[in-house]
């Protein structure tokens, strides 16, 4: 997921004090305002000299005024935390997915080790103007639980606060379903509001009660410490005692890890299966792994494979591009063009394995007439669909706003095909095209914040709508109060009425 750091990294105030610290970084040091501009002179030339898609959505006057606005901001001492939450506001309005702030190596090292003394405990499903609690750390809390719609926070309403996170959060084009996505992953919303409007010795929630009148409750940030330590009889309960488990292998973590990320789930009874797909990074055998489910389904017959790209956030375009290859039924190309717009640049010294992008550039990247560094292999090449284990069942992609880059391309490479459906909601990935492929962290050299600069912009689809939104789904279906309420797979609810009506219709019974 592209934007997961920036609630935690903004929300400097979460956290104090390091466990153990050897080296002399402070997280409550400031830079001057002349270091500074002088790192947000390297910003935004890096950005205005190398990234691809800079001016794709948003005008060259208006990222403009952008980048003075951020400059202007710099005109007192900052900490870390204080500059990178300039660059965040500016940086989102490149809308562009692969490019965001993070955090320096300092930074990181100290929120590794640092003790989180409060919290927002609320967790939030948000979707239009709709904000529904999804967990609540004080689980005794009767007013506020599961289901409950939340209309404001400290009298500010939840449509302002919304939108004025959004504000820093990195999307491709106008895609809103991945910053409203974004909001809702687990403890997301309260780490950026925190960030954002900062904390407070409580919150005055406003909310929706049983019957649908509004009230408002007053709760107080949660404090892991206090609040997990345990009072009067309970923290008189003697220890439990937990069963000793022998140390996994390095192979059973291995494959552990890997299953978390990518699982096949065969009922063969009922002839249907689903494929877990939450990346296509390189580090989890996927090759293999596709090998063996492919073949797994056609020895059991499988007619209907669900394939759940919901959290996926893409990964390797030679993983996405195997899995197209087992599905479509007929030749593709990742992409109409794939091109890079320099190949050396003035800052190339804080730009990761900036040597090692310009090699790639100079073998694999020709220049043409547009004076751009296209990979004519991806831009020409047509891949052709497995021979074996090749699968022409049902095939059902799950989508949603965590639906990224790489999934992108596999979603609108398969999607026309009358075998398949696409379920759930628009994917976060922009269906045009995207930004990425190379992606190198720039350092900044006074304060050493870094942010991804994506060296080539892909178009997928020349012929696809430029509005700016991702891959809309065949099958709209999205979240309800009384599904969050209930704790519904309401995506994967709607795909098996759809398996069972096809069913109907062709007159199987399994």
């Amino acid at each position: 997921m592209m934007s997961r750091w920036i609630g935690a990294l903004l929300a400097g105030g979460a956290f104090t004090g390091c466990a153990v610290s050897k080296a002399p970084f402070s997280p409550a040091g400031k830079y001057s305002p002349q270091q500074l501009q002088r790192d947000y002179a390297v910003y935004r030339h890096t950005l205005e000299e190398a990234h691809p898609g800079l001016y794709w959505y948003t005008s060259k006057d208006s990222m403009d005024r952008y980048f003075q606005w951020g400059s202007a901001q710099l005109t007192d001492s900052m900490t870390e935390p204080e500059f990178r939450k300039v660059l965040t506001y500016v940086t989102s309005k490149v809308r562009c997915g692969h490019t965001s702030v993070r955090a320096s190596k300092s930074y990181s090292k100290y929120l590794d080790t640092a003790r989180i003394t409060r919290l927002f405990p609320l967790s939030l499903k948000l979707w239009g103007d709709t904000a529904v609690i999804t967990a609540n750390l004080y689980r005794r809390d009767s007013l506020l639980t599961r289901g409950t719609v939340i209309t404001s926070v400290n009298g500010l309403p939840m449509a302002a606060i919304t939108d004025s996170l959004f504000g820093y959060l990195p999307a491709d084009g106008y895609n809103t379903t991945h910053k409203y996505q974004s909001l809702s992953n687990r403890g997301y919303f309260g780490s950026l509001y925190s960030g954002i409007f900062g904390f407070s010795d409580s919150y005055t929630i406003g909310y929706q009660d049983s019957a649908g009148v509004q009230r408002s409750t007053v709760i107080r940030p949660y404090y892991p410490a206090a609040d997990t330590a345990g009072r009067g009889a309970a923290a008189a309960r003697p220890p439990v005692t937990r069963p000793v488990h022998p140390t996994p292998s390095r192979r059973e973590r291995r494959e552990r890890r890997r299953n978390a990320v990518r699982l096949l789930k065969i009922d063969t009874a009922n002839h249907v299966a689903m494929m877990d797909l939450h990346s296509f990074g390189r580090n989890y055998g996927l090759k293999g792994f596709f090998r063996r489910s492919f073949r797994a389904l056609e020895k059991n017959d499988i007619r209907h494979l669900i394939i759940d790209v919901r959290s996926n956030g893409g990964g390797s375009v030679t993983n996405s591009t195997l899995l197209t290859r087992y599905i479509a039924g007929h030749r593709f190309r990742t992409g109409d063009s794939l091109y890079a717009i320099t190949k050396r640049k003035r800052y190339g010294r804080y730009i990761e394995s900036d040597f090692f992008n310009r090699l790639f550039m100079t073998f694999l990247a020709r220049r043409r007439r547009d004076g751009r560094y296209h990979f004519r292999y991806f831009e020409k090449h047509y891949f052709k669909p497995k021979r074996n284990n090749h699968y022409d069942g049902k095939v059902y992609i799950l989508t949603g706003g965590n639906s990224f880059s790489a999934t992108t391309l596999f979603t609108g490479a398969v999607m026309q095909q009358d075998n398949v459906a696409v379920v759930g909601e628009e994917t976060g990935g922009g269906a045009y095209g995207n930004t990425a492929w190379l992606i190198p962290d720039v350092t900044l050299p006074e304060t050493g914040v870094r942010f991804r600069l994506p060296l080539f912009r892909l178009v997928i689809d020349k012929n696809a709508p430029k509005d700016g939104r991702g891959i809309l789904p065949e099958v709209e279906s999205g979240p309800t109060v009384p599904a969050i309420r209930a704790g519904a797979d309401y995506k994967l609810d709607k795909t098996m009425e759809l398996i069972r009506q096809d069913k109907q219709k062709t007159g199987t019974t399994n």
